[in-house]
């Protein structure tokens, strides 16, 4: 990771994470508060969320709580990108499901003398992944991500006027 990337954690496995800590029948309920969390309209309400989810829960069930609270920021870090392209950065299921497939039909090329012999195989299932693959939301957008634009509550950052000296 270069040092101007930013982390985003995967809200499927820090969900899946949390959830195993409690018990069942408190799963449902924490479930749809930590939903509350991500789907949150801003980053202010997500935080807002999660101190909510902390008080409710802390005092007995600190280990889930603690799950939340120690990487929140990294959970919370695509509140800076467009809103359009939030569902896109919350979760790395579609990469993981991409490279599983991969993985699984290589297994028998494991074997085999060094890493030539799976290249082939591995391009082209990934090749034909991406015909599956879903398009980002307003791909127009990806150009002022990567020209390094702000975003506030989804939305492009006025530029603050230089001041004269």
């Amino acid at each position: 990771m270069t040092p101007a990337t930013r982390e985003q954690r995967c809200w499927v496995h820090k969900t899946a994470d949390v959830i195993d800590c409690l018990p069942k029948s408190a799963q449902p309920a924490a479930r749809k508060a930590l939903q509350e969390i991500y789907n949150a309209e801003s980053r202010e309400h997500a935080a807002r969320t999660a101190e909510v989810f902390a008080r409710q829960y802390g005092a007995e069930f600190p280990k889930a709580v603690k799950k939340i609270t120690d990487v929140e920021d990294e959970l919370l870090a695509f509140y800076d990108f467009p809103a359009e392209h939030w569902i896109h950065l919350r979760t790395t299921k579609p990469i993981e499901s991409t490279f599983a497939t991969a993985r699984l039909r290589t297994k028998a090329v494991r074997g085999s003398d060094g890493r030539t012999p799976a290249v082939s195989p591995v391009f082209k299932l990934v090749e034909s992944a991406r015909n599956r693959w879903r398009s980002v939301n307003s791909p127009h957008v990806v150009a002022l991500v990567r020209a390094g634009a702000c975003f506030e509550r989804g939305h492009p950052a006025e530029p603050t006027p230089a001041v004269a000296a």
